[in-house]
């Protein structure tokens, strides 16, 4: 059978970062859970912050630098999406947003996706249901129904015992997990093929995009 890639996207901004952590966590048990399907996979994590500065000229310039085509290009080729966000303000970072609005609109559509988020209190814990998955269902993806929130309480003794964070772990990577092997392997071009690198570039001076998948990015021109 052949393998799936897992695209993690990690937005913390501190390192190490307690969103990181959360992020390893969730593709950890889920190459576990897709392990017990007799499904290989391997996973892809990319930290936002080292990418803050080639974001912002994408947003500015709708050039994306190589660093970041290739991680658009990680995301989109993936089989899923496991995604990481700390809440501030009760929403998404700005970060975080701005990677998202990077990519094509139907970039998404269809992926199974894994939303996490990590905040300083229980309190933001709905940040998920009411401000980061109606931004993946704008994208069409799909975000499978359980997503896993950590509050700082989570990494000490003081963490949820009738819900830990592990039991919630578990449970979305398996609902990922399954959406996975329900899928068709992607099809998608190698992310870390130079060609891919190349759209942007050529996007920017006027000519066709090159061949070989590069993405288009995310409706960014005339705007």
């Amino acid at each position: 059978m052949t393998a799936r890639r897992i695209a993690v996207v990690s937005a913390g901004l501190s390192n190490p970062s307690s969103t990181r952590m959360l992020a390893d966590r969730l593709a950890a048990a889920t190459v576990a859970q897709l392990a017990e399907r007799d499904i290989a996979a391997s996973v892809d994590t990319i930290e936002l912050r080292d990418l803050a500065h080639d974001i912002t000229n994408n947003l500015l310039t709708g050039f994306a630098p190589p660093a970041l085509e290739s991680a658009i290009n990680t995301v989109v080729s993936a089989d899923a999406l496991i995604v990481v966000t700390p809440i501030f303000s009760t929403s998404y970072s700005g970060l975080f947003k701005s990677f998202i609005d990077v990519l094509d609109p139907d970039a998404l559509t269809g992926m199974p996706v894994l939303i996490g988020a990590n905040a300083g209190t229980a309190r933001h814990s709905l940040a998920i249901d009411y401000a980061i998955r109606p931004l993946f269902a704008y994208l069409h993806a799909d975000a499978v129904s359980t997503g896993v929130f950590a509050a700082s309480s989570d990494w000490g003794g003081a963490a949820d015992q009738v819900a830990p964070l592990s039991a919630r772990v578990e449970k979305g990577a398996r609902e990922l997990a399954e959406a996975v092997a329900r899928r068709e392997p992607a099809t998608g071009g190698d992310p870390f093929d130079p060609a891919n690198y190349l759209g942007s570039f050529q996007r920017l001076m006027g000519g066709e995009a090159a061949s070989g998948g590069g993405h288009l990015l995310g409706g960014l021109a005339g705007e």
